[in-house]
């Protein structure tokens, strides 16, 4: 950061923080220090009393349970790998001047004082930045200037390292900087904060992972105090399968992951980001980019699809045969259902349809009859995993059809299926490297047969990412070469299975 643009973020920073925490200059010393004790007795007041600019909006559960954690416990080791938008870093920093301004409540009552804050992230600059606003409000909030004293002090009073009127040090750093010796008078670190320490290019090498890691474990978290509470914070994505904030999760007291969205598909801190808002946010991003900042899943595009083959679909009659499709996921009310419509033709396979979206059943409904209505009387076979085929399904497919006159001839799959990632892989990757799997061009732009290509590049083994859009296009496939095979043995190689069909 140059010093121009840290001058201009300083200065936004300041007059932020000056404009929203004005004073009464007419309280006297009784009122204010009422005032102030009742605040204490209470984290979420104080914190929405000094800090209205970061508390402007009422705080989840998960921020409560975290607070309490961290004051209740002077010696804490806990790791928040809280989605993007959650407010971890504001948090985390509330949190922070409460435990060096108010204190752990003692067993005699009285209040330990937090003394030494050494703040950590991938770089000095970004650790800077990071404690940018703990400088500016310990210079310009005028509310805890009122309450706790004048903070700036004349001896240090830098932008990577600070020590307060009071005692309180704070001090950046980069991650493999020497934090040796690291002191304040005789205290050492007793709140240690790891803030992004990972970045994605660390991450594609394991090496400097290792590398990272060891240093954070013997040098950083190595200047704390044996005898001394310590309280240490990560915060962070999971950016990638190994890191340094998944290494931290699995030795903390407490590891917490928070999405964007919970797992029910409801956002996780609704008072502040509402579910209009985030679909409009991702939706400019791609479902790799969304998994990976919003919902703690880092994905490693093409391991298996590095990308997918276009054509223009053929007229629909001029296939050999069409079958739709739909894997309606009711495993887990934050998966995708997915329809899809693929045609044989010669010896390659077209998706000429899809459908994917984290729908209503009357919405996958409603897909079903815009097939029916492109297919129009071309011979189609309708397929759901039986599984799924229960009976407040049926019931809903039964009525569609006396509602609109038309219905839909859905039938059962009742193949046990083996591991998911193995049929996908064995069964698709095969023809999409062969030049016999295409998604139709036509559709290229339609978000459907977009979000369809995104899990497909998403794929991979052990990923968490979403996969039933590929599910249902396996089993389109698996179904046609099944029809063919018992037709004239036209369909390609797989190994066959008794089936029992059902048309329900």
């Amino acid at each position: 950061m140059t010093d121009k643009q840290w001058i201009a973020r300083w200065g936004g920073h300041a007059k932020m923080i000056m404009a929203t925490t004005e004073v009464n200059a007419n309280e006297s010393k009784e009122e204010a220090g009422k005032r102030k004790e009742e605040l204490e007795s209470d984290p979420e007041r104080w914190f929405n009393y000094y800090f209205p600019a970061y508390a402007y909006a009422a705080p989840a559960a998960f921020h409560k349970e975290a607070t309490k954690r961290i004051i209740e416990n002077s010696e804490w080791y806990e790791v928040r790998l809280w989605s993007r938008e959650l407010a971890k870093s504001s948090r985390t920093m509330m949190e922070v001047f409460y435990l060096t301004l108010v204190g752990h409540k003692t067993i005699n009552d009285e209040r330990q004082l937090k003394r030494y804050v050494l703040l950590i992230s991938n770089s000095l600059d970004n650790a800077c930045r990071l404690l940018m606003p703990y400088k500016a409000n310990l210079e310009c909030n005028q509310r805890i200037i009122q309450d706790y004293g004048e903070q700036q002090s004349l001896i240090k009073w830098q932008e990577s390292e600070f020590i307060t009127q009071s005692g309180a040090a704070f001090r950046a750093l980069g991650a493999g900087q020497s934090p040796r010796g690291a002191r304040n008078g005789e205290a050492r670190p007793d709140i240690l904060l790891f803030d992004d320490v990972d970045t994605d290019a660390d991450c594609l090498n394991p090496e400097i992972v290792a590398k990272k890691w060891r240093w954070i474990e013997e040098a950083a978290i190595g200047t704390r105090s044996v005898s001394s509470p310590t309280t240490i914070i990560f915060c962070g994505n999971r950016i990638a399968v190994d890191s340094c904030v998944e290494r931290a999760s699995k030795l903390a007291d407490f590891s917490e992951v928070i999405n964007i969205r919970d797992p029910a598909g409801r956002s996780a801190w609704p008072e502040k980001n509402t579910e209009k808002d985030i679909d409009r946010v991702l939706a400019q991003k791609s479902y790799a980019a969304q998994q990976k900042e919003y919902f703690n899943n880092p994905i490693t595009e093409g391991s298996v699809f590095k990308s997918m083959a276009y054509k223009p679909a053929k007229q629909v009659r001029d296939y050999d045969i069409l079958v739709c499709y739909t894997d309606p996921s009711y495993k887990d009310t934050n998966d995708y259902k997915a329809t899809v419509l693929v045609g044989k033709w010669q010896n390659e396979f077209h998706i000429l349809k899809c459908f994917l979206a984290q729908a209503t059943t009357a919405h996958m409904i409603d897909w079903h009859y815009a097939i029916m209505d492109l297919v129009k009387d071309a011979a189609c076979y309708y397929f759901m995993e039986e599984t799924f085929m229960q009976d407040v399904l049926v019931k809903e497919v039964s009525d569609a059809g006396r509602r609109t006159g038309r219905v839909i001839p859905i039938r059962g799959d009742n193949r046990r299926k083996p591991d998911k990632f193995m049929r996908i892989e064995s069964l698709l990757e095969p023809l999409h490297r062969n030049g016999q799997l295409y998604l139709d061009a036509t559709e290229r732009d339609n978000q459907h047969m977009k979000r369809l290509a995104e899990q497909f590049t998403a794929f991979a083994p052990g990923s968490r990412a979403h996969d039933d859009g590929p599910d249902a296009v396996e089993g389109a496939i698996w179904k046609i070469n099944e029809i063919l095979l018992k037709k004239d043995g036209k369909g390609i190689s797989i190994s066959k299975r008794q089936q029992h069909d059902k048309r329900w």
